[in-house]
C-alpha cells in the first residue's frame, strides 16, 4: 500500500498507544515551595531552593542537578501541569567517549509533602515512542494518591519528546495521504526519506531499550541515588523490566500496566490478539436482545465488509465530526482494520464499534472514520517514528515472522509485513543475547491487565508470573489497555507506592468496574 508514512508508523507502534480517553484534560495545581534546606548534609531526597524575597522559587536543586520551574504540555491539547525541568547530558554512543553528546529532558512532579519520601516513582511512557513529559497531563490524575508522599520523576527517553527527538516530519508530509493499495516499496522510499532527516542529528542504532535503561540508571544517580518505583505502561512494562534486570538494587516495586512480557516479540500476537478481543466486545452485544436484533452477528459483518474492501478498495467522503467540512479519505482492508483496532483498545470507544460497523456496511462510513478521524488527531504527536524503529527494528524484527494461521485474520499479516519492510531499511543496533530472556525477580511487583485488551492480553501478565517470587496480577472487568486511571486504581496506586505488598493491596474496590453496554443507536446503550 503506498500508505502514508505517518499512518504506517502509527499502526505499527499502536502496542503502546495509551488510551485518550482513559483520562479527562487536566491537571493538579503545583504544591507550594519546600523550605531550603543545607544541600551538603539533606537526605537524597533534600529540597534546596534559589527564589527572590516573598516570590515563588525559580530553581531547585536535587542531587546534582539543577531544575527549574517549566510547564508541561501535549502535542495537539491546551492541557498543561506545572513541573521542574531540566536537561541531563549523556553520550549518543556509549562505547565511545568521543561520541555526540545529547541531552535528555527530565522533570519532577513534586509531592505535596513538604518532605517527601526518599524513593521515586518514576513513569516509564508507552510506545516505543512517547515522552514520558508529554503523557503527564494524562497520567498525573492517576498519581494523585501517589503524590501526596512521593516526587515522581518524568524521563523522556532518548528519541522522544525534548531528548534529542528521531523526529522526521518532512518525510512524512510528503507522502502519499489518499493511497488505496499496499506497496510496501513505497513504504522503504518513506523510511530511507525518514533516515536521510534524522541522520542529521542522530545515530538511529543508538536508540535501543538497553541503552536508554543505562540513561535511567545515570540520571538516578545524578538525582542522588534515590530507591525507585519504577510504573510502566505497554512499552514502560518492557523498560521497566529491562531496567530491573540489569539493575535490581535500584528498583524498590514495579507496576506494570498493560504489561508485555520480556519473551514476547513485538508485532507477533497482534492479529490474533486483536480478533480475541473484538470476540469479546461483540459477545457482550449479542447476549443483550435489542443489541442482537439490530446488529446480529457483528463480527461477521466486520468480516464480511473486510472482504468487500479487499475485492473493492475505493475512496469515500463524510463529513469532518469537528469542523462538517466534506473529507475524501481512502477505505482499504488495511485502513479499516486500522481504525476497527484503535477502536478496541479502549471500552468507551468499543462500544461504538458494533453500531459502526452496521453503518459501514450499510454505506454509511461516517461514523466509523469519524470517530477514528477524531482519535487518530488526539494520538498524532503522541509517537516518535523514528524512535519506535530503532526500537522495534533493533529488538524485535528479526523475530518476526508472518504466520500462516493469522492471514484470514483481521489485521492478517499486514503489521508484520510492514514492520518488516521499515526495516529492511532502518539501521539496528545491537540486543543482548538475554534480551528476551523471561523476567526473574524477588521485588514487590504489580501487574493490571485488561479482560479485552486487543494489545497486552492477560495471559501476558500470566507468562511473567513465574518468574516473580512477590508478585500479583489485577485483571479489570470489561477494560481495554492502560489501565492507571480507571476505577479506584489511582487510590490502590498510591497504597502500593507506599506500601508495595501486593499480597496484601486490598483490591475489592476494583470489582464494581465492567463493560460499557454497546450503543445500539447514537443516543446510547439499549435501556
Amino acid at each position: 500500500m503506498a500508505l502514508k508514512a505517518r499512518t504506517v508508523f502509527r499502526i505499527a507502534i499502536a502496542v503502546a498507544v495509551v488510551g485518550v480517553l482513559a483520562y479527562q484534560h487536566w491537571h493538579r495545581a503545583e504544591p507550594p515551595a519546600a523550605v531550603t534546606e543545607a544541600a551538603d548534609v539533606a537526605p537524597i531526597n533534600a529540597r534546596t531552593e534559589t527564589k527572590e524575597p516573598s516570590q515563588p522559587a525559580r530553581t531547585w536543586q536535587r542531587g546534582s542537578l539543577t531544575f527549574k520551574s517549566c510547564e508541561l504540555g501535549r502535542p495537539g491539547s491546551g492541557a498543561r501541569a506545572q513541573a521542574w525541568c531540566t536537561t541531563f547530558e549523556v553520550p549518543e554512543n556509549r562505547d565511545d567517549p568521543h561520541s555526540r553528546r545529547i541531552g535528555l529532558k527530565l522533570a519532577i512532579a513534586r509531592s505535596d509533602a513538604q518532605v517527601p519520601e526518599p524513593d521515586m516513582p518514576v513513569l516509564l511512557a508507552g510506545g516505543p515512542g512517547e515522552a514520558a513529559t508529554e503523557a503527564w497531563v494524562l497520567e498525573a490524575p492517576a498519581f494523585a494518591e501517589v503524590r501526596k508522599h512521593h516526587d515522581v520523576l518524568l524521563l523522556d527517553q532518548r528519541g522522544t519528546g525534548s531528548s534529542n527527538p528521531l523526529s522526521c516530519k518532512s518525510a512524512e508530509e510528503a507522502s502519499d495521504e489518499n493511497a488505496l493499495t499496499v506497496d510496501l516499496d513505497k513504504v522503504r522510499k518513506s523510511v530511507a526519506a525518514c533516515l536521510q532527516e534524522v541522520k542529521q542529528k542522530a545515530d538511529p542504532r543508538y536508540y535501543t531499550t538497553t541503552i536508554a535503561v543505562q540513561d535511567l540508571e545515570d540520571v538516578r544517580k545524578a538525582l542522588g541515588s534515590p530507591p525507585l518505583d519504577l510504573v510502566g505502561v505497554s512499552y514502560g512494562t518492557r523498560m521497566a523490566q529491562q531496567y530491573l534486570k540489569h539493575y535490581p538494587d535500584s528498583v524498590r516495586s514495579v507496576v506494570l500496566d498493560s504489561v508485555v512480557p520480556n519473551q514476547v516479540v513485538l508485532g507477533q500476537d497482534f492479529a490474533v490478539n486483536l480478533d480475541d478481543a473484538l470476540k469479546k466486545d461483540f459477545a457482550s452485544c449479542a447476549v443483550v436482545a435489542t443489541c442482537k436484533q439490530r446488529f446480529g452477528d457483528s463480527m461477521q459483518t466486520l468480516y464480511q465488509l473486510r472482504d468487500a474492501l479487499r475485492a473493492n478498495p475505493h475512496t469515500v467522503s463524510f463529513r469532518d465530526p469537528e469542523t462538517y467540512e466534506t473529507v475524501v479519505r481512502p477505505l482499504s482492508e488495511f485502513s479499516l482494520v486500522s481504525v476497527v483496532r484503535m477502536f478496541a483498545y479502549q471500552p468507551e470507544t468499543a462500544a461504538l464499534l458494533p453500531l459502526s460497523i452496521n453503518a459501514a456496511a450499510h454505506g454509511d462510513v461516517g461514523p466509523l472514520l469519524g470517530q477514528a478521524k477524531i482519535l487518530s488527531g488526539d494520538l498524532s504527536g503522541d509517537m516518535n517514528n523514528g524512535m519506535s524503529m530503532s526500537v522495534i527494528c533493533s529488538e524485535d524484527a528479526d523475530l518476526l515472522q508472518p504466520r500462516p494461521q493469522d492471514q484470514n485474520t483481521m489485521l492478517g499479516n499486514h503489521l508484520v509485513d510492514a514492520i518488516k519492510a521499515q526495516c529492511d531499511v532502518w539501521p539496528r543496533g545491537t540486543r543482548p543475547d538475554d534480551f528476551h530472556a523471561p523476567l526473574k525477580s524477588d521485588k514487590p511487583v504489580l501487574m493490571l491487565s485488561g479482560e479485552l485488551d486487543p494489545v497486552t492480553p492477560p495471559r501476558y501478565g500470566e507468562q511473567i508470573l513465574p518468574g516473580l517470587a512477590h508478585a500479583r496480577q489485577l485483571v479489570f472487568k470489561g477494560q481495554g489497555h492502560s489501565l492507571l486511571g480507571r476505577g479506584c486504581m489511582p487510590q490502590l496506586l498510591g497504597k502500593f507506592i507506599d506500601k508495595p505488598d501486593p499480597a496484601q493491596l486490598d483490591a475489592r474496590c476494583l470489582d464494581k468496574l465492567g463493560s460499557t453496554p454497546a450503543f445500539v443507536d447514537f443516543n446510547g446503550a439499549s435501556p
